[in-house]
């Protein structure tokens, strides 16, 4: 009885006792890493991830299935199936992708989207050790490497600097001349010119020591012009 159900479980051909244990395997796995998007903020968590594994995992299972149990299918091409995945789930990666601010967040998100699906993929065809191994990684790359980065800028931290200033700027030199006195390097920049209102909105993004103190650069940017409000934030790291 035993042996009847390992061989179903690790069969070639598509069962019921394997196609359960592989879409079970799936779900868990694309929980996982979902648990981890959830914790950092994101709005694609458990539910979507694992419901993006099972799918990818399905389809593959699909793949399998149907040149197994047709006839004249036996030479049937299981990769077709495979490959709509892949491309399609990107569509889905980057509807997690929001800009905001000019920064760009959950392009983290949206990769782990796309490699959930093909750790669905991979469960779907048995290859359970590497699916386990892909999972793992997946958790060394978006916790391990993150803290590694950290270290890596030397106390660095990202953060936002928001300006609502009157007037139409022509540029953003007399605060990137500011910024560069205070020993503060700016990453990028974006701003909105409101004609309607005579008042340009511009956002910050810069790198700064952790321990440096943000008050006094904050209070000089807002001197250097006619000055609505200034917003100084953190940028979430996703």
């Amino acid at each position: 009885m035993i042996q009847d159900f390992l061989n179903q479980l690790f069969s070639l051909d598509v069962n019921g006792v394997n196609a359960t244990f592989r879409l079970s395997l799936a779900l868990i796995l694309g929980s996982l890493v979902g648990a981890e998007r959830k914790h950092k903020g994101q709005i694609a968590g458990i539910r979507t991830f694992a419901l993006i594994s099972m799918g990818a995992c399905l389809a593959m299972l699909l793949s399998i299935y149907v040149p197994q149990e047709y006839l004249g299918l036996k030479n049937g091409d299981p990769g077709r199936i495979a490959a709509q995945v892949i491309t399609g789930i990107g569509f889905l990666g980057g509807g997690a992708m929001i800009q905001q601010k000019g920064a760009v967040r959950g392009l983290t998100t949206a990769a782990g989207i796309w490699i959930t699906a093909i750790i669905g993929m991979a469960v779907g065809v048995g290859m359970y050790f590497a699916s386990l191994v892909c999972t793992l990684l997946i958790f060394l790359v978006v916790v391990g490497f993150n803290r590694f980065e950290h270290r890596i800028r030397i106390g660095q931290e990202t953060k936002v600097i928001s300006i609502r200033t009157k007037g139409i700027l022509q540029n953003l030199d007399v605060y990137v001349d500011a910024l560069r006195s205070e020993g503060v390097t700016l990453s990028t920049s974006y701003f909105e010119l409101n004609y309607e209102k005579d008042m340009t909105e511009v956002n910050l993004v810069v790198l700064v020591k952790s321990s440096k103190r943000m008050m006094h650069v904050i209070r000089r940017l807002g001197e250097l012009r006619p000055t609505y409000s200034i917003t100084f934030s953190n940028q979430i790291d996703i």
